[in-house]
């Protein structure tokens, strides 16, 4: 059992011990940001065989994950230790995250090499940049920052302070306004988290080593930033908040907040772009000198393995876009499945060359032989619809009409559950006239909008042409769809 408790302040020298000392340069691994966090995300850790460990529950309220363990050497030993804790205390599979290539090749060096899928999201790579680069944006590539820089420094009386207690009001004043500008309902609970972790980091200044830079136009707070240390060389930029108003104002906070820094720390994170087009454009024109990646690596069941393993048989597809879609959309609720018992596979002596007789009521395993995932979207009218997906047969099971019975049981699952329609895509002609049989019809353009950048469709949107059955008299086939999971 793993000695997890909740992380607090009086944690800080004993974390930092591990996390000041590594080569990781994940923000994540900030003392700051885990405890600034900290009751977002239920944050606790431990210190196993020298390692340090920190589980959280991902989105805050269900999905518990794990940090890389940070240490010395190979940590590859305390997997077990974690899938024991995963499964006893959530009842959950094993997630790791922040996984660096390291930490990556510690698990694919160990027997559980076979057992994970992983994902490298793009949008969770952290910006490094060169802390010099930042200071002097010399070169042609840094043009256009110098200019805006100059546009602010030419068009306006300003000052530059360092971020201590007597701007906190300003700077809660200046957040309140930029989130009050911004009403989408999922970016305003996204936003009231950031805000108390902004008060956290106020309320806990001295404590967690935070530095931070104002700009003050005349009396007016333009803009404030702030961050703390992740190791001996790396500092981290939790939060920036600007004024637009005032041009070239962010220029101007990133320029002199890297020029106030100390010249020890020779990278500065930015953080993720969290898959937003405008903030990695952004992100992407102060050239960052690496994108440190944070792997998800997903301890699979065993139906998982046999869905991978017919997927790739059927589709060919390769271990990246498999993996992607067991780790963010594979659901056992939403597979539809027929197995059959298959008798326990020979082993073999040493040589690998006499195969030993089946033992007598020797055990049977599950082989997977159709599938079909009926999977849940809906239309931006809030309309539910099914989309059928991944629907594979074995080549040894196929002319049994195991798929014809999956596909049924999807339509009598979606008038079960009130879905208004079912959607697919057909590969080619011939399978376009198996669903046709079956009361499918149309060509509707379609675009499927989902998490982790997964592209439901075929890769090419000009192909993604569903076909539409509808199972509501309410619902009429559109001339083109929009498809949102989740």
């Amino acid at each position: 059992m793993i000695p997890f408790k909740p992380v607090e302040l009086s944690d800080k020298a004993t974390i930092e011990r591990y996390t000041l000392n590594s080569e990781c340069r994940n923000c994540d691994m900030a003392f700051a940001n885990i405890f600034c966090w900290r009751e977002f995300h239920h944050t606790a850790w431990a210190v196993v065989d020298e390692f340090l460990i920190i589980r959280f529950l991902i989105d805050g309220h269900h999905t518990v994950g794990y940090m890389q363990p940070i240490g010395e050497g190979d940590f590859s030993h305390l997997l077990p230790l974690l899938e024991q804790d995963a499964r006893e205390h959530f009842g959950q599979q094993l997630r790791l995250y922040g996984l660096c290539r390291e930490g990556r090749g510690c698990i694919t060096g160990s027997p559980y090499h076979n057992r994970f899928a992983y994902d490298d999201d793009r949008s969770l790579s952290d910006y490094i940049y060169s802390a010099e680069d930042l200071r002097s944006l010399t070169g042609r590539k840094y043009q256009p920052k110098r200019n805006h820089l100059n546009r602010f420094t030419n068009s306006y009386d300003y000052r530059y302070e360092p971020l201590s207690p007597h701007h906190f009001a300003d700077c809660l004043q200046l957040e309140a306004a930029w989130r009050t500008a911004r009403t989408s309902e999922t970016d305003s609970e996204a936003m009231r988290h950031e805000q108390r972790a902004l008060r956290e980091a106020f309320d806990h200044w001295e404590a967690l080593d935070l530095r931070g830079g104002v700009i003050y136009v005349g009396e007016q707070l333009a803009a404030f930033t702030y961050g703390s240390q992740i190791n001996y060389d790396t500092f981290d930029c939790h939060i920036e908040k600007a004024d637009t108003r005032y041009e070239g104002i962010f220029a101007a906070i990133n320029k002199l907040f890297a020029d106030h820094l100390p010249a020890t720390f020779t990278y500065i994170n930015r953080e993720e772009d969290m898959g937003l087009e405008g903030l990695r454009r952004s992100k992407l024109s102060y050239y960052p000198t690496l994108l440190w990646p944070k792997t998800t690596a997903l301890l699979l069941s065993e139906e998982q393995r046999a869905c991978k393993a017919l997927w790739q048989e059927v589709f060919g597809d390769d271990d990246a876009f498999v993996d992607r879609f067991l780790i963010h959309h594979f659901s056992s609720e939403q597979m539809l499945r027929i197995e059959e018992d298959r008798p326990e596979p020979a082993t073999f002596d040493n040589e690998g060359e006499t195969p030993e007789p089946p033992k007598h009521n020797s055990p049977k395993y599950r082989k997977l032989l159709s599938m079909l995932h009926l999977i849940g979207f809906h239309t931006p009218e809030g309309e539910r619809v099914g989309y059928i997906y991944g629907v594979a047969t074995a080549p040894e099971a196929r002319g049994r009409g195991l798929a014809t019975r999956l596909l049924q049981e999807a339509i009598r699952r979606g008038q079960t559950e009130g879905l208004k329609a079912l959607i697919l895509i057909p590969a080619d002609d011939q399978v376009r006239s198996f669903y046709a049989r079956h009361g499918f019809t149309g060509e509707v353009p379609t675009r499927f909008l989902a998490t982790a950048d997964f592209d439901f469709g075929t890769g090419t949107p000009d192909h993604d042409r569903a076909m539409v059955l509808p199972l509501s008299a309410e619902f009429s086939i559109p001339a083109e769809l929009e498809l949102h999971k989740g």
